[in-house]
Formats: C-alpha cells, sequence, structure tokens
C-alpha cells in the first residue's frame, strides 16, 4: 500500500505536532490548547470539526461517499510526573490539579503519539480519497487516565450527534523496539476499578488507646486481609490484581485520628471475577471494621472504572492479517493479556460493535535489545525517562492506522 507512505512535508509537520504536544501537555479534563492544536489541524484536512464533546474532547468528521463508517481513537491527556527524558523539548511545566495542588505534568504514556499520529492518518485518509468509499470518524478523547473520557464523550451525545461507526480502532504505543507491532485476541486489557474508603474510629490521647477505636489499627488490618483475596478467593485458572495504593490517617504521632482512608484498585478479566473482587473488597473492609468496634461501617466510593478491554477475535485477525501484508510478519508479534487498563472499550460496548485495539513500539531498536541483553527492561510508560524515540515510531503509528482503516472502509466508487 505505497498510497500511505509519508511523504517528507507531511512527517515534518507531524514531528513539529508531536514535539508542541509534547511540551505543553495538558492533565485529565484539561487539554484546551492540545483540543485546539488538534481541531486546527484536521480542519487543514477537510474535517468537519466539533470541539467540546465530553468536555476538551474532538470529533472530526471525514466523509467520502456511501460506505461503512470507521472510527479511530486517539487519547490525549498527560500526567502529574516530573518528566527526566533529557530530550531538548521535555516538559518542564508545573500546573494547579483539580485538588488545588501545583503537581508537573508530562506525558510519560505516550497520548501525544496517539494523538499526533491520529491527525497523521485523518490526513493520509483524506489524501487517498480515490482509494476508499465511506466515512471517517476521528475521535480525540480527553481524560483517558481518568478513565472517564470515553463515558463522557458517549454521555455528551458522540453517537447520536455523529455517524455510528461500524468498528472502533485504535492503538497504544509502549516499550517495544520501534516500529514492531504487538496484537492479541480477546481480553487484552484488564479492567481496572478503584475505590476510596472512609474508615471511622473514635479519636483520643496517644497515651490511652482504650479509650478509642484506632482506625490506624483496623487500616493495617484491612490492608493485610485484602491480601488474601486474589491468593486464597480467584480461581488459579483466573488473574486479578488487588493494590492498596494509598493509606492516609492522622495529623500526629500521639494522636489516634478519628478516620483512616484507603485507596484500593483491582484488575480483572472477567466480568464475572470483577463482580466477585469487588463484593469480596467490600465484604473484607467492612467485617474488618466490625470486629475493631467502628461506630459506623465504612464509607465506600466507587470512582473509577474502565471496562476489559476485548479486541474483537475475527476483527483483530482480519487489521493483523492487513499489517502482515503492509509491514510485513517479522514486524507483527502476539502478546499476553496486559494488566494495565484502557476505557477506548467503552466506545464499541455502548454501540455492540468489535473494537480492535493493537500496541507498537516506541524504544530505538538498540536501547531495546542492549536493555534485554542485560535482563532489564527500558522505561516504559508511566516512568518519568518515558518518551518514545520520534521515528520510526510516528511513521509507524500513522500508516498502522491508515491501513487499518483502509481495511475496512469500502471500495471506491466507479
Amino acid at each position: 500500500m505505497t498510497s500511505v507512505d509519508l511523504d517528507t512535508d507531511i512527517a515534518r509537520r507531524l514531528a513539529g505536532l508531536y514535539r508542541e504536544l509534547h511540551s505543553d501537555p495538558e492533565l485529565s479534563l484539561q487539554e484546551h490548547n492540545t483540543a485546539a492544536r488538534v481541531a486546527a489541524a484536521i480542519a487543514a484536512s477537510g474535517c468537519e470539526v466539533t470541539t467540546g464533546v465530553g468536555g476538551t474532547g474532538v470529533v472530526g468528521v471525514l466523509r467520502n461517499g456511501p460506505g461503512p463508517v470507521v472510527m479511530l481513537r486517539a487519547d490525549m491527556d498527560a500526567l502529574p510526573v516530573a518528566e527526566d527524558t533529557g530530550l531538548p523539548y521535555a516538559s518542564t511545566k508545573q500546573v494547579t490539579d483539580v485538588s488545588g495542588r501545583s503537581v508537573p505534568v508530562a506525558h510519560a504514556c505516550g497520548h501525544d503519539m496517539h494523538t499526533a499520529c491520529l491527525v497523521g492518518a485523518v490526513e493520509m485518509l483524506s489524501r487517498t480519497r480515490d482509494d476508499w468509499s465511506g466515512t471517517v470518524l476521528g475521535v480525540f478523547q480527553p481524560a483517558e487516565e481518568l478513565a472517564c473520557g470515553a463515558q463522557a464523550m458517549v454521555d455528551d451525545g458522540l453517537f447520536e450527534r455523529f455517524p455510528k461507526p461500524a468498528i472502533v480502532l485504535g492503538q497504544h504505543v509502549g516499550p517495544l523496539p520501534a516500529g514492531m507491532f504487538g496484537h492479541g485476541q480477546g481480553p487484552i486489557m484488564a479492567g481496572a476499578d478503584s475505590v476510596q474508603v472512609t474508615l471511622f474510629g473514635r479519636g483520643g490521647h496517644g497515651s490511652r488507646p482504650e479509650d478509642t477505636v484506632d482506625p490506624v489499627v483496623m487500616a493495617a488490618a484491612t490492608v493485610m486481609r485484602l491480601q488474601g483475596i486474589v491468593a486464597r478467593e480467584v480461581a488459579a485458572t483466573e488473574q486479578a490484581v488487588v493494590t492498596v495504593g494509598r493509606l492516609q490517617a492522622g495529623t500526629k504521632d500521639n494522636i489516634i485520628p478519628e478516620t483512616a482512608e484507603l485507596g484500593i484498585n483491582m484488575r480483572t478479566y472477567n466480568p464475572a471475577v470483577r463482580d466477585q473482587v469487588r463484593a469480596a473488597i467490600e465484604r473484607v473492609v467492612t467485617a474488618e471494621a466490625r470486629a475493631s468496634n467502628a461506630p459506623q461501617d465504612p464509607r465506600f466510593d466507587w470512582n473509577v472504572s474502565a471496562p476489559i478491554l476485548v479486541s474483537d477475535p475475527a476483527s483483530t485477525a482480519k487489521t493483523v492479517a492487513t499489517f502482515e501484508r503492509h509491514f510485513g510478519a517479522e514486524r507483527l508479534m502476539p502478546l499476553p493479556p496486559l494488566s494495565a487498563s484502557e476505557d477506548v472499550g467503552v466506545f464499541g460496548a455502548t454501540l455492540g460493535v468489535p473494537t480492535v485495539f493493537w500496541f507498537w513500539g516506541g524504544v530505538d531498536t538498540k536501547v531495546f535489545w542492549d536493555a534485554f541483553g542485560e535482563g532489564r527492561l527500558p522505561p516504559a510508560n508511566h516512568s518519568p525517562q518515558f518518551a518514545p524515540v520520534l521515528e520510526p515510531t510516528l511513521r509507524a503509528g500513522v500508516e498502522a492506522l491508515t491501513v487499518a482503516a483502509l481495511s475496512w472502509l469500502g471500495s471506491p466508487l466507479a
């Protein structure tokens, strides 16, 4: 498919866009500058552009006669991480988050690369209109890191206001050799759920614990007991993770506080296991509180939820076959399910249409294999040192989205 090869002019402009996005990252639901850059870029490709979808989301519609509607999706948000890549275009931004704290911001997950690649794919599809017929729906999603951006766009009428796709295509850059593609079928990324728990005690002086109900001890016992859920309640044939990533209580060493807080995250690959683990977390936390004679039951705030990401087997096989023809089998590798999570599955699940999702490499080939030979892996997503090498990562990502879309769009009109 030589028609999807990037010429020098497009590659140069996309590289410039990528550097701008990388040096000016924005937190979830704050992607205003990013959205403005995206809107301007895809408007120049002939898209009908709508901004402000689901908050800061951008939707581009590229119509080219009758035929299927194919959705291409990229996420745009960055992370509260201090970048440590040493790149000349590294982020040095410090912003105020929703809680009022001053935090650093960096594109430590590669969403800037995702965005630039989708902008490039829209331009390539616009330039190759003679090769296809149908409609391309380019969706630039906010707030993936909070696992709420996809649902926010759906709730804002994404599939009522714009053409309904027959398939959803997406990709994620990661710590594979640059230019390589990883793929899997069925559940390929875990469902993620997070709950914020408040444990209630009765405060008092640290010298008289007998007059109190100590929520710190209650929290400590709860953390240890939670570790038994996966080890003793989830079947060995299934997979699950339960992590307590936050435990906060008290203000001074000689004061027993009134409350303690836990932040608990779970990952599962099976809806039944997901329900089982969620119920077990609430059961264990409540039981430990009652065993500690807490004055009231704990409060649960399930505030983050991303569905299990299923890459439809038949649709994935068709797309991967297209990749093999275009890139060659030597650039493809099967991957096991990943314990990280993504909310892209919300789109396909809402409409009941297939989702195809794949991964592609962003690590310099020599750096990757040198690290591998030393028994270690290069910096991965969410690390302060993570940043994809610009090429061939950018070119590969643009081509992958473009050839994947062409494999699902209709034949050109006679």
